[in-house]
């Protein structure tokens, strides 16, 4: 499973904190006023069930009492419906059995007994609020409150209580990106200037005074680099100077081996093999020595022309004696790219040398493109790079299992690491995978070389 990014969790914290409290609150908030309310209504019917009990009694305190229309004579309004119990008899301003019915039995009991009560029962879905008032000994009178009006309010302050706290969470979570968008800017200046370094650009520096609080962060950073980049200017310089120091001598090895191989017809067979042998290896290394010599150049960024990357691979094609028809320029993709020529050249020279020595020869060259990205793909007809050999190798002096298996041992194990180094001197990269119909496809990404 893909874990979240540093951002995305801070921001999700924020809004998950944000809402949690909102909630919090808003429950509080919610029940307070809910009991508030509850507690006024409460207070609000009682002082008028005893108000209207209060006349109730005094129009039964005669000697003919009509019960009804003294019911009737009550200014209850829409919300109260008074309800008398007299002698056993239930009196109500209309024959409505629900309302008699919303009348607990425990709170008759009650106030039977002589002791007002109060009691909020639910009636067909509906919260109402009865208040029960003894008149006599004889006599209770009851009024039953509907609630739909509070639960309404409550509804409605629900509501409001949920929208506040989503736009709270909200906000939240604006803030927390808010807030990772600026910390993170100094880890973000880190992450390019490594990127830029991992693409061979060694003045990549981070600036002091960017974050006074990273201060030490900036320095070390910058002491590291300026480490990495003196050992790697050294390494590279030994490796030069090497090279250099190698070819004088090989190049008197050479001019011996080519006197030896012009009087071959003079020598023994024994000793013309052998000569030819020698031959051989000097060379293997003279292209060894050059591939170095190139090696220790190519750490440097890559220097940026317009270059016509068709003929580029068609000269590339020549040299090796293969047909330029092999070269495909896709659709809508330009023949002039911003590159540097020579390690482009390098690039080609080598992956089609590849193709000849250990892929059965090339199959195509393909040049196209990925967004502002130049792709230039080459294939052959071998039986293809293992899984597992299709990372190493593009590592120096790494042939991988198959190259003994597709072509001789002659290679010097670096033609492949300096397509790697060169698409890498152009912020790119180089994979290689499957080709469809067999074989292996080498392919090269160099960003930012488009229009």
């Amino acid at each position: 499973m893909r874990r979240l990014g540093l951002r995305t969790r801070v921001t999700v914290a924020f809004a998950v904190g944000a809402l949690l409290l909102s909630a919090s609150m808003a429950l509080v908030s919610y029940e307070l006023t809910r009991r508030s309310l509850l507690d006024e209504r409460e207070r609000t019917a009682l002082r008028a069930a005893y108000f209207d009990a209060t006349v109730v009694r005094a129009g039964l305190d005669t000697d003919t009492p009509d019960v009804v229309e003294v019911l009737r004579s009550l200014d209850t309004g829409g919300s109260r419906r008074p309800v008398l119990h007299l002698n056993g008899e239930w009196y109500a301003r209309t024959a409505d059995p629900t309302t008699t019915a919303a009348i607990p039995v425990e709170l008759r009991r009650v106030v039977g007994a002589g002791e007002p009560a109060v009691q909020r029962v639910r009636v067909d879905g509906q919260s109402v609020l009865v208040v029960g008032v003894p008149l006599s000994a004889s006599a209770t009178y009851f009024e039953v409150n509907s609630l739909r009006e509070l639960e309404q309010t409550f509804q409605v302050l629900a509501l409001a209580l949920t929208t506040v706290a989503i736009m709270v969470a909200g906000s939240g979570a604006a803030l927390g990106w808010y807030a990772t968008r600026h910390g993170l800017r100094p880890l973000t200046a880190v992450a390019d200037a490594a990127g830029k370094i991992a693409a061979g650009d060694f003045t990549a520096r981070l600036d002091k005074t960017t974050d006074p609080d990273l201060t030490r962060l900036s320095s070390s950073f910058n002491q590291m680099v300026d480490r990495l980049a003196h050992r790697i200017e050294r390494d590279r310089r030994f490796a030069a100077d090497v090279s250099h120091e190698l070819r004088s001598p090989l190049q008197t090895l050479a001019a011996a081996a080519s006197v030896l191989a012009r009087r071959r017809e003079h020598q023994d067979e024994r000793t013309a093999i052998a000569a030819g042998l020698v031959a051989d290896e000097i060379d293997r290394f003279q292209r060894l020595v050059n591939d170095l010599i190139d090696l220790a150049r190519s750490d440097q960024p890559a220097h940026r022309a317009s270059v016509d990357v068709v003929a580029l691979a068609r000269d590339a094609c020549r040299a090796l004696d293969l047909p330029t028809a092999l070269v495909h320029l896709a659709p809508d993709v330009p023949a002039t790219w911003l590159v540097e020529r020579r390690r482009v050249a390098q690039v080609l020279a080598n992956l089609l040398d590849n193709a000849v020595t250990y892929g059965g020869g090339p199959a195509g060259v393909r040049l196209g493109r990925d967004g502002s990205a130049g792709i230039i793909e080459v294939e052959d007809d071998g039986p293809g790079v293992p899984v597992e050999d299709r990372e190493a190798i593009f590592d120096r002096f790494v042939r991988g299992r198959a190259a003994h298996t597709r072509g001789t041992n002659d290679g010097t194990g670096l033609g492949l690491a300096l397509v790697a180094q060169h698409a890498a001197a152009h912020a790119g990269h180089v994979t290689v995978g499957d080709r469809s119909g067999g074989g292996a496809c080498f392919r090269v990404t160099l960003p930012e070389s488009l229009p």
